[in-house]
């Protein structure tokens, strides 16, 4: 996962900043529980596939997409943010 979060940076971090994606947005994980609730993780979060492409409301990834708005989504912190709190 981390190997494609850093190729999706390279490849499509500009494109991806342009349209409006933040950190939150793809890297967000849940506040108190990271990665075990799927409806607050961001759109690079959920799978380690590499993206194919982004546009301005998905992450196209080579299988599915990752969408920027779905029903009942709540956006937690950066997997980072997550992290230095040493949980």
């Amino acid at each position: 996962m981390r190997a494609n979060a850093l190729a999706f940076l390279d490849q499509h971090g500009a494109e991806a900043h342009r349209l409006g994606w933040t950190a939150a947005l793809l890297f967000g994980v849940h506040p108190e529980h990271g990665f075990l609730r799927v409806e607050y993780a961001g759109a690079l979060m959920v799978n380690d596939s590499k993206v194919v492409g982004v546009e301005p409301d998905r992450i196209v990834f080579d299988r599915f997409s990752g969408y920027r708005m779905k029903p009942g989504q709540n956006w937690g912190p950066p997997v980072w943010e997550f992290a230095a709190k040493g949980r």
